[in-house]
């Protein structure tokens, strides 16, 4: 005997109707009769209904426009119910289906069939009416949390394809502003006839914050510098540029380690009083947070005389011809951290084949694959094995030997250094 039509009643505020989750039922049944009294039950609870009378039928249904529940008898000829489900399951569609098979099976073995095949849930025929609203509100709740987070992944999609997009625009700007930077110091080596100096500069990301370089002082002495600003990245390397600006090789009137005298000349200030005007400008003009490291060098290219003030740079490492190596010196404040600050300098002379390296401290502070650092000691055994190697190449054959050092994981802080070999007239 057919279970009779459930009476009218008034849609909880769980159902399908009121939420909206669920709209559109597809009742799939070989039966005209199961069908009719299944069709009532739901239209009076406010669905609207789509009826198919077998499986291949309801699938081509599906295809057109999904539904947001589906009700399928297990046995229908040709195509039953468990088929009809995998086929449905198959739909390349976004929006989820809820699928409740109707069957008279209860073995277990029965059921994990159903699960297997992509059903959600299952209703005993004969079907009662209060049961079919209960389930029908679990499938509008496990609807309505997947729908949330399908929305909630479409956002988090556009905002990562949006977020790509900015990346990508960012990372295009940072390689033109590495050129630009690496621009800085467009003479890597510079043959001077009885002095040669070779220049690396090697961020840790597109740009960084250190910077090399040397400009003229007279047709017999340079200046050479070694700055290391505090932290990485745009802003550091922003300090950068203008401090390239403030030694300028190519304008001695804009280049602070000169002063300009009243008839028109120049006369160059020595290493300590470049340094603390340099200071000056960054506590006064600059208005920044960042500080920087630097050696200063003035250098007789007849003599091999000296001159040398340390601003909390990295001892330089001189490398006597013979293979001597000699690093020290006094330290120093950094500048642009205390106002007034007076810098101290010191002096030695190159004798023909000596060497000056001026490097950063992410040479002596490259962790090696373990724990440790390179350190001042390991940095003279690099250096004691570039003996004999043209000036040129060995500061880039120094990078090799750091990645080496490294294990290949390379720098997480900028590489930089100066390389000044002597010959004598």
């Amino acid at each position: 005997m057919q279970p009779s039509p459930a009476p009218v009643t008034t849609p909880t505020p769980e159902q399908g109707a009121k939420t909206g989750a669920v709209q559109r039922v597809l009742l799939v049944d070989d039966s005209r009769v199961q069908r009719r009294i299944l069709s009532v039950s739901l239209k009076r609870d406010g669905y609207e209904v789509i009826e198919a009378s077998s499986g291949q039928e309801a699938l081509e249904i599906c295809q057109s426009e999904l539904p947001d529940l589906i009700l399928s008898d297990w046995v229908m000829p040709e195509m039953d119910g468990l088929e009809f489900c995998r086929e449905f399951r198959k739909l390349p569609d976004d929006k989820y289906g809820y699928f409740i098979l109707l069957t008279s099976k209860s073995e277990k073995a029965d059921v994990a069939q159903g699960y297997d095949a992509g059903a959600d849930d299952f209703l005993t025929k004969p079907v009662n009416a209060y049961e079919l609203r209960s389930r029908i509100s679990a499938g509008e709740r496990i609807l309505r949390m997947q729908r949330e987070l399908t929305e909630k992944n479409r956002v988090i999609s556009d905002t990562l394809d949006e977020l790509q997009r900015v990346y990508d625009s960012l990372d295009m700007d940072l390689i033109e502003a590495k050129k630009l930077q690496q621009s800085l110091v467009p003479d890597r080596f510079r043959d001077f006839g009885s002095a040669a100096v070779s220049l690396l500069l090697q961020s840790s990301g597109h740009v960084g914050g250190d910077l090399v370089g040397h400009y003229k002082i007279s047709d017999t002495r340079i200046g050479l510098f070694s700055i290391d600003v505090s932290g990485h990245g745009i802003s550091s390397a922003l300090i950068t540029a203008r401090l390239a600006g403030y030694l300028s090789s190519s304008s001695p009137e804009q280049n602070v380690a000169m002063q300009v005298l009243a008839d028109g000349s120049h006369i160059h200030l020595q290493p300590r009083e470049v340094i603390a005007r340099l200071n000056e400008i960054t506590l006064g003009e600059m208005e920044t947070e960042h500080y920087f490291t630097m050696l200063l060098a003035d250098v007789d290219l007849e003599t091999g005389h000296v001159v040398m003030s340390q601003a909390g740079h990295p001892h330089p490492v001189i490398q006597r011809s013979d293979g001597t190596l000699e690093q020290d010196g006094p330290g120093g404040l950094p500048v642009g951290l205390i106002e007034g600050a007076e810098f101290s300098q010191f002096e030695f002379t190159l004798a023909p084949g000596d060497r000056l390296f001026m490097l950063s401290d992410g040479v002596t502070e490259c962790p090696d694959d373990k724990s440790g650092m390179l350190g001042e000691e390991g940095l003279e055994n690099l250096i004691a094995d570039f003996v004999g190697h043209d000036v040129e190449s060995t500061l880039q054959s120094l990078v090799w030997q750091l990645d080496e050092f490294s294990g290949g994981a390379g720098f997480p802080d900028d590489i930089s250094g100066i390389l000044f070999e002597f010959r004598g007239a």
